[in-house]
């Protein structure tokens, strides 16, 4: 039976990590266009990136929702239920859109506020801009993916993704350097290029599950889904996605977040701080998708009632994600020296690059364990206390923490990363004992 869940995990979970190196790829293209371009471009980036971020993370944490609500459908095979809440989340997408939009806007005006340098507003203006445009496309996108997910149909957002990935690099190559008779528009085209590729996922996911022969059961599902179910799975969406969006955004927030404290050290460690998150989410995009697996697996069970089947599934989640966690860090550490060199022709940038990889790799193991347990979690739907937890590990431990070791005692862009061991041990033991109390509760055999 365990054998039987490593091998459905890692089928299931593979194409999810392609997905998730092609998001990788991506950032890694952008941070070394953007920084052999200009450092100062690098660094706006880094700033506008790292707020920006909780846009989509939030956006993507909403959508976790729907994995608890369509899991259970396709564990009892009742796909047009199933189809029938996708109405319900374009609602509630719809919605979100909006207060996204305009959160986004309230910080395009407040960047002059926010104590950064100031020859990098008007790099950080335009940039923002283009991505404000881009938020509609980037939230049909992550429903539909979601959705795909759940179903088992992980392929199909790999193709997507991949695909608009490598039209995203085409692009940054195009408009950022002026190849091809283009304009050079440095920062501002990467922007743009990050834009249309938003369009060009959300229009492919919604083609494909309009016109696949294999989605139309789902597709019939939305048509006909009537109004008294669309309002239950509209206020579902909305009281588990609102908290598992909170939950999501707290979570990697202390990452984003952060770069206000780096932004008071300087233009360089922020640019250094890019490249450091850079190679965190070339890490937890990995464990991601692994943990993906693992939450639409619960969500699966929870529909069938199996309590065991929904411990083993999360211990085997774990031991694949130590694995590869294992792997990656070893060249990570080994070559730790020259990463820098990678994304920025400043050696001060390396050399602070070099020093924080130590705090990264040694956050590797809390973080595999609070990836796998927070997608359990997920998968049950069991977004409330979650979102507690995640408040308690990462606002009340890790920014104060972060501050106090970076800024209040002088220790600069490390510092503020040695933080990130602490809160993300924390969050690992709080999910922990949700865990296992949601287990003792829930009425399974």
């Amino acid at each position: 039976m365990k054998n039987n869940h490593y091998t459905a995990l890692i089928r299931l979970g593979t194409p999810v990590v392609i997905g998730q190196i092609g998001n990788l790829v991506l950032n890694f293209a952008d941070t070394f266009m953007i920084g052999h371009h200009s450092t100062m471009e690098l660094a706006a980036a880094s700033f506008v990136n790292n707020i920006f971020v909780l846009v989509i993370l939030f956006a993507l944490g909403f959508n976790f929702a729907l994995t608890p609500i369509i899991g259970p459908f396709i564990g009892r095979e009742e796909h047009d239920k199933a189809g029938g809440v996708m109405k319900a989340a374009a609602y509630a997408n719809t919605m979100l859109t909006i207060g996204l939009v305009v959160s986004a806007v309230a910080f395009y005006f407040t960047l002059p506020f926010f104590g950064q340098p100031d020859e990098l507003l008007p790099l950080m203006k335009p940039y923002l801009l283009v991505n404000i445009l881009s938020i509609p496309f980037a939230v049909a996108g992550c429903q539909f993916k979601q959705f795909f997910d759940t179903i088992g149909r992980t392929k199909v957002s790999m193709y997507v993704l991949v695909s608009a990935n490598i039209l995203n690099i085409v692009g940054n190559y195009a408009f950022i350097y002026g190849h091809w008779g283009c304009p050079e528009l440095g920062l501002l085209g990467a922007g743009l290029s990050t834009a249309v590729s938003r369009i060009v996922i959300a229009l492919s996911f919604f083609i494909i599950y309009v016109r696949s022969k294999s989605c139309r059961v789902f597709f019939n599902g939305t048509v006909n889904a009537k109004g008294c179910e669309v309002k239950t799975h509209f206020r579902k969406i909305n009281t588990l996605g609102w908290m598992s969006a909170i939950q999501s955004t707290i979570e990697c927030g202390a990452f984003s977040l952060v770069a206000i404290f780096v932004g008071w050290i300087g233009t360089k460690p922020l640019a250094a701080h890019q490249v450091m998150i850079t190679l965190s989410m070339f890490f937890y995009n990995i464990y991601l998708g692994i943990a993906t697996a693992v939450s639409i697996r619960v969500s699966h069970f929870v529909g069938m009632q199996e309590r065991q089947a929904i411990i083993e599934v999360t211990k085997s989640g774990f031991f694949i994600i130590i694995a590869i966690a294992t792997i990656m860090a070893i060249p990570i550490v080994l070559f730790r020296h020259d990463i820098g060199s990678v994304f920025s022709s400043d050696p001060l940038v390396g050399q602070l690059v070099a020093a924080t990889v130590i705090p990264l790799i040694v956050y590797q193991v809390s973080d595999a364990f609070q990836c796998c347990l927070a997608n359990a979690l997920r998968g049950l739907g069991e977004m409330r206390p979650m979102m507690w937890a995640a408040f308690v590990a990462y606002f009340l431990v890790s920014l104060p923490l972060s501050w106090f070791l970076g800024i209040k005692m002088g220790f600069g862009l490390v510092g503020i990363w040695s933080s990130f061991p602490v809160c993300l041990t924390v969050a690992g033991l709080l999910y922990y004992i949700i865990f296992i109390n949601s287990l003792r509760t829930k009425q399974m055999t």
